[in-house]
């Protein structure tokens, strides 16, 4: 708070990250002693119009009104850079508490859109809450004055008002096609450009990677990776003494939408969670991912990934595609500790052969890693729905690891020969994947046709007096939801069809990968979520008087590998 000419100025700086200070009591406050509150609002819109609506231009203007008719503690109340259509303001909520408080007496604005662009709650502002705390309001360019009843100037505020509201309803809708159509052409929306980027000096719209950004971004992935959970990767960072997003750019004299925090190095699980969510690391722009309702509701809520706008290939990645997908798996797998505190790398990725469900992981009282084991869920909570698929975390990993070896020292030597057999059984299928997928296709796109003249039929009817508006408007709604859900439906299915169409791709990458464990010793976590999909887990066979297990591992982006018919044709 400072004080000019006994002006008291109350001031945030940015409506997002500063709340105003309330008015402190002045000595000479008390009893019929009141305040002249000076509200001033700008918005980034109105600073467009030109220096007549600057803050300045509207402090001056205030100021002089005040002096001229000698109001008693003129205090300003400031709301810089804040959308009028919204009335959560950091500086007019200040100057609300100070009305509440029974502390003023005058509101000032230059002109009734300075209040706000809501006639709604303007008009129960005007005419019930500051009559209620008997405060005059006045708004000196539309020459309106609550305590002149007479006034026509009054009578005439609320179009004025509703104008006013207009105005922003205009802007947004003008916004809102300028961001469309720049969102759909692939230019990035964002003015925040993401940790690990800078923007590119020569094209400010252009993304250059920032090395040492870049280098804890790809840590922070790795670590997923490797099976930790986020606050585990925070608290690692701590410890290591990393810079937080938020105080590496203010390093940099970078601004960010958030404040500067007290300890530099405190990272938070959600730092490190936004960071594994962003897919922008991976090289494209992804435009429309949240939405408002309207104009008045500025809370922004997540777009589903069908609705967004994403363009690959737009910067340099940082991240893999592939392992930005496999890190999302991982994440939705959520790996638990057992009550010991133990935890397994193959949480999340074991599965009953026989009903499907996950297998949890298990450890003993006595803490020993080497007796922890895997057993059916389903059987563990009901025994009569599923056998017991028992098998100790040590034989398992023993079991993957051998696999995982056959399979990386098959393609080292025979790649020509791996490549061949697996287009065969991935083509096979697809082609029955896709034959299954086009035909709901073809049926949802029949029957959306279908609805379509059902609901130009009942339209005539209506139309026609053959049909009544309750029944109309019932089958109405009912044709569109269903419409709706298989539109749906139609997209998921056309991208499914387009993914199995693209299985040798995955085939080329799944060889890649491959390719970086070819000298696979030991099974570490990132190894394991980079190559394996699920890990299905046979019933034990004591038939034999021996027990007998197997395991059957299905890898990312080719599924099963049939190996034993792979080693049969090498020694054929």
């Amino acid at each position: 708070m400072k004080r000019d000419q006994n002006y008291v100025t109350i001031e945030p700086a940015n409506s997002e990250t500063t709340d105003a200070p309330i008015v402190k009591e002045d000595t000479e406050m008390s009893g019929a002693n009141k305040i002249t509150a000076l509200y001033c609002r700008l918005s980034q819109e109105d600073e467009r119009l030109g220096e007549s609506l600057s803050i300045e231009n509207q402090k001056t203007i205030l100021q002089r009104y005040a002096k001229e008719n000698h109001l008693p503690s003129p205090t300003f109340f400031v709301d810089d850079g804040v959308s009028g259509v919204t009335f959560d303001r950091p500086g007019f909520q200040a100057m609300m508490r100070e009305v509440e408080n029974g502390k003023v007496a005058y509101i000032i604005t230059k002109d009734l859109s300075r209040l706000g662009r809501n006639s709604a709650l303007i008009g129960l502002y005007t005419n019930f809450t500051f009559p209620q705390y008997s405060v005059r309001y006045i708004a000196i360019n539309d020459n309106y004055d609550s305590a002149d009843q007479n006034s026509v100037n009054n009578d005439f505020a609320g179009i004025k008002n509703w104008f006013n509201e207009f105005y922003a309803r205009d802007t947004s809708r003008k916004i809102r096609a300028v961001n469309k159509s720049k969102g759909e052409r692939g230019v990035t929306l964002t003015t925040h450009v993401p940790y690990g980027y800078m923007k590119d000096p020569e094209d400010k719209h252009r993304w250059i990677v920032d090395p040492e950004a870049a280098a804890v971004v790809k840590r922070i992935f790795q670590m997923c990776m490797e099976g930790r959970e986020p606050s585990q990767i925070a608290n690692q960072l701590t410890a290591e003494k990393v810079l937080t997003p938020t105080s590496y750019k203010h390093s940099l004299g970078i601004n960010t939408p958030a404040a500067a925090p007290e300890d530099p190095y405190c990272w938070n699980a959600n730092s490190v969670v936004r960071i594994l969510e962003r897919r922008e690391y991976t090289g494209c722009v992804v435009n429309f991912k949240t939405f408002t309702n309207s104009i008045w509701d500025k809370k922004k809520r997540d777009n589903p990934i069908e609705k967004q706008a994403i363009f690959p290939g737009t910067h340099e990645a940082i991240i893999e595609g592939d392992v930005f997908e496999r890190v999302q798996v991982i994440r939705e797998q959520r790996h638990r500790k057992t009550r010991t505190g133990i935890s397994s790398p193959f949480s999340g990725l074991v599965f009953c052969a026989d009903c499907g469900a996950k297998m949890r992981f298990c450890s003993t009282n006595n803490g020993k890693s080497d007796q922890a084991f895997f057993d059916c869920s389903t059987h563990t909570k009901r025994h009569g729905k599923c056998k017991s698929h028992f098998i100790r975390a040590s034989v398992l990993e023993r079991m993957v690891l051998k696999h995982m070896k056959l399979v990386m020292g098959y393609i080292l030597c025979h790649e020509a020969h791996f490549r061949a057999v697996m287009e065969e059984q991935l083509l096979l299928e697809s082609s029955a994947k896709i034959r299954s997928k086009q035909k709901q296709l073809d049926r949802d796109e029949k029957r959306i046709a279908e609805l379509k003249r059902l609901f130009m039929k009942i339209y005539e009817d209506n139309a026609a007096g053959r049909l009544s508006d309750e029944r109309y408007e019932l089958l109405s709604q009912s044709y569109e939801s269903e419409q709706k859900e298989l539109e749906a439906e139609v997209v998921t299915l056309q991208k499914e069809i387009e993914v199995q169409k693209q299985q040798n791709e995955s085939i080329e990458q799944f060889i890649q990968t491959a390719n970086k464990y070819v000298d696979l010793n030991h099974l570490d976590a990132y190894a394991l979520h980079e190559l394996v999909q699920g890990i299905y887990v046979d019933a034990p066979d004591k038939s034999s008087g021996h027990r007998v297990q197997h395991i059957h591992i299905k890898y990312n982006g080719l599924g099963f590998i049939p190996l034993d018919k792979l080693l049969q044709k090498e020694t054929a």
